[in-house]
């Protein structure tokens, strides 16, 4: 098994959305890697599902990118039968319906987040591996994540105003 060289850090993906009041901020890192491989240094984990939702995406990159390409086409559609924007709670709902049906043939990840106009609130969902679906004032998600954790539970306030989130998230 090769290994890190002097000074390198394999932190893996990480991947994070935090609700403040009036909305949410999400973030990622950029790299994709195979092992210890570096594949791409400016990949975007993180994907447009509507105009006000996002998601997050840690796991297979090929699995992630046909989830949220099933569930933007679906919220496209639902949108238009509502004439209204979907609900984050509803996008979270595609996604975890979609990773739960095909739980064994998928490596998919996601945290979908964003501002919901029917709450007047911003909205963070995490779907694990496996398709459960759990609504969180923040969520962080990857193989980097553990890294994080304390970090997230020492900091992170309930009721942050955005300038905070930004540094905090960053």
């Amino acid at each position: 098994m090769p290994q890190l060289k002097k000074g390198e850090v394999d932190l893996g993906t990480s991947i994070m959305a935090v609700k403040f009041d009036g909305g949410v901020v999400v973030g990622a890192d950029s790299r994709t890697s195979t092992g210890i491989y570096v594949a791409n240094r400016v990949s975007d984990k993180l994907t447009p599902l509507h105009d006000r939702i996002f998601c997050c995406r840690s796991g297979s990159a090929a699995d992630t990118q046909a989830v949220t390409d099933m569930v933007r086409l679906q919220l496209e559609q639902h949108a238009i039968e509502l004439s209204r924007p979907p609900s984050v709670k509803t996008a979270a709902a595609l996604v975890q319906r979609v990773c739960y049906e095909y739980k064994d043939q998928l490596m998919a990840g996601i945290i979908c987040a964003g501002y919901d106009e029917v709450k007047g609130d911003g909205s963070v969902y995490n779907i694990p591996l496996g398709g459960a679906c759990v609504e969180q004032a923040y969520s962080i998600g990857g193989s980097g994540s553990t890294y994080i954790y304390g970090f997230c539970d020492a900091y992170y306030k309930p009721g942050m105003k955005e300038v905070r989130e930004h540094i905090f998230i960053h």
